[in-house]
């Protein structure tokens, strides 16, 4: 199994290096060129949403990601990538992929300050830590399935090989999520 990781802007090394500790084979996608490589899976870290929007449409990824979205390639965004994905967001005009059928709340906890961390129980894995950094929630789903909330906000969400989280997996030790995907990615090899 091959997974790449989105390397434009964010927390990309924190995945590359979850899935080093699984033993999975990564690669970093920077430019078109990097889509040659096969993958069974796509992961598109946390970040600034705004910037890996512009820097996607300026390195010419924005279109053949979305392609190979919609065509079922297996995909997990946090944070700023479960922003990329959704079909909407309530606080903002900006659409990116618009591929996860979710309305989300960008910086729903506030700024910098309304960082936290907690425990919770994500469905399929049981409870796990959550680390969330100026996080967004999702505020509607329209038909995808809801995995994981805290304080009644909805947090964590899958449809079909989409799968979005409001919190960095990745910046903890517990690897349960990016199994989770991982499962999602072999189920589905010949997407």
């Amino acid at each position: 199994m091959v997974i790449g990781v989105l390397a434009v802007q964010g927390a990309f090394i924190e995945h590359e290096k979850v899935l080093d500790a699984l033993g999975v084979s990564n690669f970093e996608i920077r430019q078109k060129k990097d889509l040659e490589q096969p993958m069974d899976g796509l992961i598109l870290p946390g970040g600034e949403s705004t910037v890996m929007g512009k820097l996607l449409k300026d390195l010419e990824l924005f279109e053949p990601l979305k392609a190979l979205i919609k065509g079922g390639l297996p995909v997990f965004g946090t944070c700023a990538g479960m922003i990329l994905l959704a079909d909407e967001l309530s606080n903002d005009e900006s659409r990116y992929f618009a591929t996860l059928p979710v309305t989300v709340r960008r910086n729903a906890y506030g700024r910098q300050l309304g960082s936290f961390h907690t425990r919770a129980q994500m469905s399929g894995i049981g409870e796990i830590p959550m680390t969330f950094i100026r996080a967004p929630y999702v505020e509607q789903v329209h038909g995808a399935e809801v995995l994981a909330t805290v304080d009644d906000n909805i947090v964590a969400v899958r449809y079909k090989n989409q799968l979005a989280t409001a919190f960095h997996p990745e910046l903890d030790d517990d690897l349960s999520v990016h199994k989770y995907f991982l499962s999602v990615c072999e189920k589905s090899v010949n997407y």
